[in-house]
């Protein structure tokens, strides 16, 4: 699979104040903002995400510009994206786990003002023999 991605988008721009955006290759990869925002980076956006959380092996051939009819108040844009940056971020999203502890080790923990999370991911990436570190990079 290549890691760049291409597939046509519509912009639809007949609702008041808000922008459409709809994928036609891929149903369900649709999404809104405000006209105010930067349409291209969000489409850009709901592309990488949805197909990076796509359980699919292959995608379906993207669409030619020119065979996508549209309306009046649609534009029809080819939007790119690099789908190993997308991935990345999915795999490293947090997900959230209750523990249970006694409570005479919880207290223990605390007065030491011990990070839990940051113990417990230590501890299992241990226990799985999983020895790489591990970003805190953030994506805006």
């Amino acid at each position: 699979m290549n890691d760049f991605i291409v597939y046509p988008a519509l912009f639809w721009y007949d609702i008041p104040d808000e922008v459409a955006v709809t994928f036609p290759d891929l149903p369900g990869c649709t999404g809104q903002c405000r006209k105010d925002c930067d349409v291209y980076a969000y489409a850009q956006e709901t592309l990488g995400f949805y197909l990076a959380d796509a359980e699919v092996e292959t995608l379906p051939e993207p669409s030619r510009i020119q065979d996508i009819p549209h309306e009046e108040d649609t534009a029809t844009v080819p939007v790119r994206i690099y789908l190993p940056a997308y991935r990345e971020e999915m795999d490293s999203k947090s997900e959230k786990r209750t523990v249970t502890l006694p409570r005479w080790l919880n207290r223990a923990a605390l007065r030491e003002k011990i990070n839990f999370s940051e113990t417990l991911r230590d501890a299992l990436m241990s226990k799985l023999g999983i020895y790489r570190k591990v970003s805190a990079r953030r994506y805006n």
